[in-house]
């Protein structure tokens, strides 16, 4: 009773006097005084209370599964394994066993015993932690498409349940089904209009149509709820610059990078808005930043580029190019790689560099004329002009296949074709000019 009560300190005192009377063999007195440790936190005395227990009665599968949740809390996964395997030989169908048995082989990183074990217990009983860890298992595998069956198979069960729509809409918004996405997380928040998860997400796909005001809408939402999400006010502040207010983004950008300051996407992000208010001197700061502490990304040494070239440090910009180059081959992003060669191929032409400049025009040309028309249409407009502009002071315009771009494409983003513009227009003269300024994709994930 006075566990239940949760007064625990009189309830540690009867439990003495039990185990005095009966000279340390009480076995439920043991056992609830290791649950009382264990709620205090003190696992390793819960740990020898349950395995006392287990030494009086060795047939109760109970003592021997509470010993595998203590070791399992200290870490010892291994042997909370062989606990939780023990017990399941009294117990194959109790779901409290199945189910901790496939969260510590999880952590174990053996995937294939955690998804077995982590199925027998949903067997057991259809409990909602259990599709949630099965789907993280699918996920650590890579195998997006599993994680999105076991949530729509929970959803069966659990139509109403807001985290589990918020995660299959988060999976959906991963895997680019914006409309399933935006299905998912629009029910969420029919059933809970606060939940900043949600919220987060709605808000992102928002932002990502470039419907800036209702993404807004939705942050303010999530604002309210998490003020100390740096991804929040990062989303916030590109709200902001796509609206053209770019000192109102720099100040909710210094916010973000303020919270989370290694953050590399806050960190170009800021970048980016500092080179659109021609601050090449704080744009290179914020970008070498981001540089140091994610170790560099084709699109954040090309901005780091072009800060330098503003700077006029040609030498070093030079080399941030061709590190830009070296790293968006290897990843194999076409659209990065034609945003990338094509403003190295700027920057050379303006070097004087003409031979170069025409071999990455050219190589860039071959990309184009080889993309599928779904890479085609996440192309900004605004390229087609100026790769139009530098094939013509080049002289191969009529050797380019432009003309499939600019049939194929769709702008993903006027706004973001447009500022990209002013960015240039504002350019001095000798300086680079910058093909495209892309902002990174909304984080949509970031209340987690």
């Amino acid at each position: 009773m006075y566990y239940i009560k949760k007064d625990y300190d009189y309830c540690k005192e009867l439990i003495d006097e039990q185990l005095k009377e009966s000279a340390g063999f009480a076995e439920y007195a043991l056992f609830v005084k290791g649950l009382i440790l264990r709620k205090e936190g003190k696992i390793l005395e819960s740990l020898e209370c349950f395995q006392a227990c287990a030494v009086i009665n060795p047939q109760c599968s109970e003592h021997v599964k509470q010993c595998g949740r203590s070791l399992f809390l200290l870490g010892r996964h291994k042997a909370a394994v062989d606990a939780f395997t023990e017990a399941a030989k009294h117990s194959t169908d109790d779901w409290e066993i199945n189910h901790n048995l496939g969260v510590s082989y999880l952590f174990l990183k053996d995937y294939e015993n955690a998804k077995l074990h982590m199925k027998r217990a949903i067997v057991s009983s259809k409990q909602e932690i259990s599709y949630n860890v099965l789907a993280s298992i699918c996920l650590e595998q890579n195998d997006k498409e599993s994680a999105v069956e076991v949530y729509k198979k929970a959803l069966e069960h659990f139509p109403e349940n807001v985290e589990l729509l918020t995660e299959l809409g988060l999976l959906y918004l991963d895997i680019g089904i914006s409309n399933k996405a935006f299905e998912c997380l629009g029910t969420a928040m029919a059933h809970d209009n606060t939940n900043s998860r949600a919220v987060m997400a709605v808000g992102s796909v928002m932002q990502m149509c470039d419907d800036f005001d209702v993404a807004l809408t939705k942050y303010r939402v999530g604002a309210l709820r998490m003020p100390e999400s740096a991804s929040l006010w990062s989303n916030i502040g590109m709200c902001f610059y796509g609206k053209r207010k770019p000192v109102a983004a720099l100040s909710c950008l210094k916010r973000a990078a303020y919270l989370a300051p290694t953050d590399w996407k806050i960190l170009y992000n800021l970048g980016l808005v500092y080179l659109f208010m021609q601050q090449p001197a704080s744009a290179f700061q914020a970008l070498n930043a981001g540089v140091n502490a994610f170790g560099g990304s084709p699109r954040m040494f090309m901005l780091l580029a072009t800060a330098l070239s503003r700077l006029d440090d040609a030498e070093n910009a030079y080399i941030a190019y061709r590190r830009a180059v070296e790293l968006v081959e290897s990843s194999g992003n076409v659209p990065d790689l034609v945003y990338v060669k094509l403003n190295y191929a700027i920057f050379l032409h303006h070097q004087g560099d003409r031979n170069n400049a025409d071999s990455h025009v050219r190589s860039v040309n071959r990309y184009v004329r080889d993309m599928e028309k779904s890479v085609l249409k996440s192309l900004s407009p605004e390229i087609i002009t100026m790769a139009t502009k530098l094939a013509v002071e080049l002289g191969i315009s009529d050797q380019m296949t432009w003309s499939a771009l600019s049939a194929s494409a769709v702008s993903v983003s006027q706004q973001e074709a447009g500022i990209s513009s002013q960015v240039s227009q504002q350019s001095q003269p000798g300086k680079q000019t910058v093909v495209n300024t892309r902002r990174l994709p909304p984080d949509g994930e970031s209340a987690k």
